[in-house]
């Protein structure tokens, strides 16, 4: 009777994070129509803002850039009182289910280090059900500072597709004792700033494609009325600018400002991850550097948010670029924990798979 009790909390851990994958699938849908509401009320003020953009057009760069502060005070401030904030019922559903989904992915992520009797992220399977935990959980404790309900459907989104790869891609692997290199107390530091880590940078991706949507509509608009302005005709019925719920949104400037604040707290932690994993490698093995392929794809993430950080503080890159570079950094995360996990041998192969 003992010996079953692990395999009985990690199936019933199991069936928790599939019914966990249903409720933030249920939450994926709850933002998209929020973001389809917004999106039908933004077309009611396109054509006013077209209009001011037109006026301003003829007082130049200057009266541009005016119009542009007075639309990102009409939107909704990321950072403002709540009370002050329009209800988004949508929203606040997809948030609710959000937190549903988050209560059944911590039952079965705590079920199955109870099964394991160890921390519940020494393998592939364990880390994805870990670092999807954490991106959440980021998330969910950010909204008490920052709205970024208009993110909800990227973060479900996401939770959804790796967590349901995991669960489909024979990825799961049955409780086993740990090698003998993970029995450290680096294996709670290590790994679980890591994950910290990845969830702030997921963060900062998600602002950063929005960031990018953002530039575009706004490019758009500042056409569009310097097109109307030349034609000479008024802007009652602006040219189409992108998704009518980008006019909700932060600006692209404001967007790529919390992204950046983002960015530099996940390289903190990121920086701590590798220091982290030297002394810990040189305790299993000897050395602090070894060049393994994990060892490797650490450092580059590393290098490119110092780079991306760098860039935009002392050399002036905004904008696209900037944006750009944390896309670019995210990307290699991701294949960092997928394509180097399943296909690259080395001294950190622990994904568990065969």
């Amino acid at each position: 009777m003992p010996e079953s009790a692990p395999l009985s909390l990690d199936t019933v851990s199991v069936l928790l994070v599939w019914t966990a994958i249903a409720i933030y699938a249920l939450a994926f849908i709850a933002y998209a129509v929020d973001l389809a509401r917004r999106s039908a009320a933004a077309t009611q003020v396109e054509a006013a803002e077209t209009r001011e953009l037109v006026g301003a057009s003829a007082k130049g760069y200057a009266g541009i850039n005016e119009v542009r502060a007075a639309e990102a005070a009409a939107s909704r401030d990321v950072s403002g009182p709540r009370s002050e904030r329009p209800r988004l019922v949508w929203a606040r559903i997809g948030t609710s289910l959000t937190v549903l989904g988050f209560l059944f992915h911590l039952a079965a992520t705590v079920l199955r280090g109870i099964a394991a009797e160890r921390v519940p992220w020494a393998n592939m399977y364990e880390f994805a059900m870990t670092g999807t935990l954490l991106i959440v959980a980021v998330y969910l404790a950010v909204l008490f500072r920052y709205d970024l309900r208009f993110l909800g459907t990227f973060i479900t989104g996401l939770i959804v597709v790796l967590l349901g790869a995991v669960m489909v891609g024979d990825i799961y692997v049955q409780v086993v004792p740990l090698m003998d290199p993970l029995k450290s107390v680096w294996l709670v530091i290590h790994v679980f700033v890591a994950s910290l880590a990845t969830a702030l940078f997921a963060l900062a991706f998600g602002l950063s494609i929005m960031q990018l949507l953002q530039a575009r509509r706004e490019q758009r608009v500042i056409a569009a009325a310097a097109v109307a302005e030349a034609d000479g005709a008024a802007a009652s019925a602006p040219a189409k600018t992108g998704p009518g719920f980008l006019r909700t949104l932060p600006s692209s400037e404001a967007l790529e400002t919390l992204a950046y604040r983002f960015a530099i707290i996940g390289f903190i932690f990121w920086t701590f991850t590798l220091i982290a994993g030297s002394i810990w490698a040189n305790d299993a093995w000897g050395r602090y550097w070894g060049f393994d392929t994990k060892e490797v794809w650490t450092f580059v993430i590393w290098v490119l948010y110092a780079g991306y950080i760098h860039a935009r503080a002392t050399r002036g890159w905004r904008g696209s670029r900037s944006a750009w570079l944390s896309i670019i950094g995210f990307t290699a995360v991701l294949f960092n924990f997928t394509i180097v996990n399943m296909f690259f041998k080395g001294l950190h192969a622990y994904s568990g798979l065969s």
